[in-house]
Formats: C-alpha cells, sequence, structure tokens
C-alpha cells in the first residue's frame, strides 16, 4: 500500500540546518509531486514547500524561502527538505504528502492523499 515515511527530526539550536526525508512506497514517486507541511501546537497547518512530478518545479511558503530547499531523488524514492537557518518559530511537526496528480502546485489540503505520520523538529537554544 501507499506509504509516506517521514525522518531526520530532531533538535537543533537557532541557526542550524536539519535535513528531513519522506521515504515513498506502494507507488511510483516519478509521477507525483510531493509537498511538506508543518504544524505548530496550537496551529493550524501550513504548507511548506512542494515539488512537482516531471520538470522538478519547486514551491515555498514566504516564510522559508532563501533557507529551506526541496529536492528529489526518483531513484531512492526519497524526498528532501534540507532546512537551513533554523528559527524557532520553525518549531513544528513536519508532514510529507503525496498531490494527486490534477493539480498544479499548491498547499491546498485536499490535493494531497496521502499524508506520513510526521516527525518533530524542535529549534530551541
Amino acid at each position: 500500500q501507499v506509504q509516506l515515511v517521514e525522518s531526520g527530526g530532531g533538535l537543533v539550536q537557532p541557526g542550524g540546518s536539519l535535513r528531513l526525508s519522506c521515504a515513498a512506497s506502494g507507488f511510483t514517486l516519478d509521477y507525483y509531486a510531493i509537498g511538506w507541511f508543518r504544524q505548530a501546537p496550537g496551529k493550524e497547518r501550513e504548507g511548506v514547500s512542494c515539488i512537482g512530478s516531471s520538470d522538478g518545479s519547486r514551491y515555498y511558503a514566504d516564510s522559508v524561502k532563501g533557507r529551506f530547499a526541496i529536492s528529489r531523488d526518483n531513484a531512492k524514492n526519497t524526498v528532501y527538505l534540507q532546512m537551513n537557518s533554523l528559527k524557532p518559530e520553525d518549531t513544528a511537526v513536519y508532514y510529507c504528502a503525496r498531490q494527486l496528480p490534477y493539480y498544479g502546485l499548491g498547499f491546498s489540503s485536499w490535493q494531497y492523499d496521502h499524508w506520513g505520520q510526521g516527525t518533530q523538529v524542535t529549534v530551541s537554544s
């Protein structure tokens, strides 16, 4: 069955870096765009970044532009989120999700049909 498994979260000091991984199985990653979302305590889930299936186009939330970079390795069935210059406000559970193939890149949750279980990122000194 379709599975998405996030890893790479942890505790990091402000200004530090983490790389999250989203390992996909049960489907051909090449055909799907993948998005990263996050949810902080007491806040709604928000889109962070997404990457297209065919041309590798990328889309970022304004809050992470210039600090985060999304990439994919279809041969390894994995999508990555490199997070640099981390801030305390980046603290959240980060999720990856598979976007249905009919839509352009975006962060509308209803366009995503499968989600991972999430990985905790904590930015604190």
